[in-house]
């Protein structure tokens, strides 16, 4: 048992929850406290503190939230008798938050992230181990200096890598291409290796609002218009492939630059660049002629974020193609 205190954040989720009749599903039910007690053997690791950030269902989780998150956490780490910070989240966003909180977290003191895919009351639960390894895991030495750390199902991922990749299995996170940084062993924490390539960041508030826009066969300019009315700074583009889109889209995010509309392109794809190999019409080298920016291989949920914090600390920004693909292509 170390000496230095684990401080649990709970936000809620289905690691949360427990079946309401009169909802015929799955609700909010337990607090942070409430989880931990039902974890055998957690007190023996560390001296744990509780804090109730909210109890929400993780498609209610905002990017402001995510915020507000991160100020939290941040002013509970530069305590000293602090070792880690672990976070209780639902699955749906679970990559979302972890990933914004890792843009902003500069410190060596860990924090990590876990949730379940069974609720409370469910039978053979996961929350109870997940709870488990990932306050080992920011209990551990071996995780300082590794920014944020997604925990579940015994297994570390980086959040710029992982994702959701089904809808109800409890091993449903995974690092496609890559695997996990990690695991959670009887006896220590195992590291092998570090993601690389992570920017930081540290506006004094999120301020920019930045939206995405699916590339679909047959799209065209009328979803980028609707988004540069609505005022955003920016715009991700999810395309095909290589990040190829139709044809049609090309004018709008021309005109969406011309405005000081920061676009950023993504691909719908798992793994692999965003890359200008084409030369037709609606290829990555035709949008990046319009001005758009190569998004490298982050999904375009993390993009967003990304592109949001970039913009909220470097507005100017947004006009500088170049700029955006050093940032994002890394």
């Amino acid at each position: 048992m170390i000496d230095k205190t684990v401080v649990v954040v709970a936000t809620g989720g289905t690691i949360a929850m427990k079946y309401d009749e009169a909802s015929q599903g799955l609700v909010p039910a337990c607090s942070g406290a409430d989880l931990a007690a039902a974890v055998p053997g957690l007190s023996a690791i560390a001296p744990l503190e509780f804090i109730q950030f909210s109890n929400i269902a993780s498609p209610a989780m905002t990017p402001q939230n995510m915020w507000d998150l991160h100020v939290r956490i941040e002013e509970i780490l530069a305590r000293d008798d602090v070792a880690g910070v672990i976070v209780t989240h639902g699955t749906d966003t679970l990559e979302e938050t972890s990933y914004f909180l890792d843009l902003l977290h500069h410190g060596e003191k860990p924090i990590v992230t876990t949730a379940a895919m069974r609720g409370a009351g469910d039978t053979s639960p996961d929350g109870p181990m997940n709870i488990y390894c990932a306050v080992k895991t920011a209990a551990s030495s071996e995780a300082r200096g590794m920014g944020v750390l997604v925990c579940l199902n015994e297994t570390l991922h980086a959040p710029g890598e992982v994702t959701k990749t089904h809808s109800a299995n409890p091993a449903t996170f995974q690092s496609p291409w890559w695997g996990p940084v990690g695991y959670v062993d009887c006896d220590k924490i195992v590291l092998r290796r570090k993601s690389l390539g992570v920017k930081r960041f540290r506006p004094s508030a999120l301020t920019a609002r930045v939206d995405v826009i699916k590339a679909m066969t047959g799209s065209g300019r009328e979803y980028i218009d609707f988004a540069v009315a609505q005022g955003c700074k920016g715009i991700v583009i999810e395309g095909f492939g290589r990040g190829n889109l139709p044809p049609a889209m090309i004018p709008g995010i021309a005109d969406a630059v011309q405005k000081g509309v920061a676009v950023v392109l993504t691909t719908r794809t798992v793994g692999g660049r965003v890359l200008d190999v084409y030369g037709y019409p609606g290829s990555v080298t035709d949008s990046r002629r319009a001005g758009i920016a190569m998004g490298g291989e982050i999904s375009a949920a993390k993009a967003r974020l990304k592109l949001m914090l970039l913009l909220s600390e470097q507005p100017e920004i947004a006009r500088d193609r170049d700029a955006l693909e050093a940032i994002f292509d890394c």
